[in-house]
């Protein structure tokens, strides 16, 4: 005699984390390289390196052109790091 399968119910959280939804935040930034990506038929560690370089690369930009710096991790819930002070070029030093 055959059983009936057991069916087990995963209950979701009612909202998303803030990780969850920084994912999702970066995800719709790069959301180009996410297409390319797609179109992709053999990884390799060369193509997986340059999809780390160009996503690095995105986020450096953004983060340079950002309206209010440090506003994707406040509306994140995430503390904005301390700029580290810049140390002079030889040719500034006095």
């Amino acid at each position: 005699m055959l059983s009936a399968p057991v069916r087990k119910v995963i209950r979701m959280p009612r909202r998303p984390s803030r990780l969850d939804l920084l994912e999702l935040d970066i995800d719709l930034r790069i959301a180009d390289l996410w297409r390319e990506a797609n179109d992709i038929s053999e990884w390799n560690l060369e193509v997986v390196g340059a999809f780390i370089r160009a996503a690095y690369g995105k986020g450096y930009c953004d983060a340079l052109t950002e309206d209010a710096p440090g506003s994707l991790c406040v509306e994140h819930g995430y503390r904005v790091p301390e700029r580290q002070a810049r140390t002079p070029e030889p040719s500034e030093r006095s």
